[in-house]
């Protein structure tokens, strides 16, 4: 047993690896706050037609869900100081920026939001085209504006729909934060990767962080049923 495996160097690991839990959790949850806004955005833009930026969605959210996540991080990476170089020199904008100051959490979280607000968008528009149509209906029949309808009768029970595929979608983006160590980012998995080249005992530190991730995905499927309770709780609230 002692060559198959290091219990010692295992279990010393552990705490290290934890350390790095904030960051793993920060760009998880980073992103899911910056990509509902997006998904918000692009699944209004699909319901309501919007001209020329139906298309620009469209095109969105074929290109990222077309294209392994991987990829569009490498894309994020390389591509924004590339972008903003071409502002400084063709431009003359951003002359005191430096690129170089740019932390690799930034890119791992701009590059998740864009990624996850793709999905997300198709998750939102068919929560909101999932309510009943006589909805819509009765609160323009009372006076209620666009804007109030959404609010108070179309979002929570839109919500209510959404949640369980919001929550897979963060367990699923919690487990792909694994790959933002290729960029730079120390984060439980670049950690691991650290320990495992110093100690040569990568099979320990890989055992390691699976039971982290895994507990991590219990904690948060835990949450969700919370929440999703409470949704529920509050949706019969307003329909009583």
């Amino acid at each position: 047993m002692e060559n198959l495996l290091d219990i010692g160097f295992l279990i010393e690991s552990f705490p290290a690896i934890v350390a790095r839990l904030p960051i793993t959790i920060g760009i998880a949850v980073g992103s899911l706050i910056i990509s509902l806004f997006i998904g918000l955005a692009t699944a209004l833009i699909k319901i309501y037609q919007v001209p020329v930026l139906k298309t620009i969605s469209s095109f969105y959210v074929s290109f990222i869900r077309g294209t392994p996540l991987l990829v569009q991080i490498y894309l994020v990476f390389y591509g924004i100081p590339k972008v903003i170089y071409l502002v400084q020199t063709e431009y003359g904008l951003l002359q005191n920026f430096d690129v170089n100051i740019i932390a690799p959490e930034v890119y791992a979280l701009l590059a998740f939001s864009i990624n996850l607000g793709a999905y997300l968008s198709e998750t939102i528009r068919s929560a909101i085209e999932s309510v009943d149509r006589g909805q819509f209906e009765a609160a323009k029949a009372i006076g209620m504006s666009s804007t109030q309808m959404m609010l108070k009768i179309i979002f929570p029970q839109a919500l209510t729909v959404a949640i369980p595929n919001l929550g897979n979608m963060f367990i699923s983006t919690i487990k792909d934060t694994s790959l933002v160590f290729i960029i730079g980012v120390i984060d439980i998995m670049g950690q691991a990767k650290i320990m495992g080249s110093r100690g040569l005992a990568f099979f320990e530190v890989y055992i390691a962080v699976s039971i982290i991730y895994w507990i991590l995905c219990i904690v948060v499927e835990r949450l969700l049923v919370l929440v999703e309770k409470r949704v529920r709780r509050y949706e019969r609230g307003i329909a009583s």
